[in-house]
């Protein structure tokens, strides 16, 4: 199995596996937390929840008018998101909403497969729920 190269892959897909630290996706593998976003997939410099409220979110922003729905996959659990970070999004006009990875994995390929204007952010976890 390929790893995503330089963190970077040019294509939106679905996942095909999460779990021990990464995700599968298009015969690749990737270690770590990501982004999928309209202009790829690709690494995001979060390792926990904790980080989140000064998260760097400007890729999303960038492609604001390709996304309605922004998952944010926290973890392991579900998280409560600061307002601040909540209102940048509504500034953006994209609905962010968070919720455990796994779910956030399940609902982003779901959307996905209707073709709907997702994107989404995932923290990696070690183990499947």
């Amino acid at each position: 199995m390929t790893e995503i190269a330089n963190g970077f892959y040019q294509y939106q897909v679905p996942i095909d596996a999460y779990g021990n630290g990464g995700f599968r996706f298009a015969d690749m593998s990737h270690v770590g937390s990501m982004f999928c976003l309209p202009s790829g997939m690709q690494k995001w410099d979060i390792g926990d929840i904790s980080e989140i409220e000064n998260a760097d979110f400007s890729l999303v922003f960038e492609n604001k008018d390709e996304i309605d729905v922004f998952l944010l996959g926290t973890g392991d659990d579900i998280a409560f998101i600061d307002e601040s970070v909540r209102q940048k999004f509504r500034d953006n006009n994209i609905i962010l909403e968070p919720m455990s990875t796994g779910a956030a994995v399940r609902t982003y390929n779901v959307l996905m497969a209707e073709k709907r204007a997702v994107s989404a952010g995932f923290i990696a976890v070690d183990r499947v729920k």
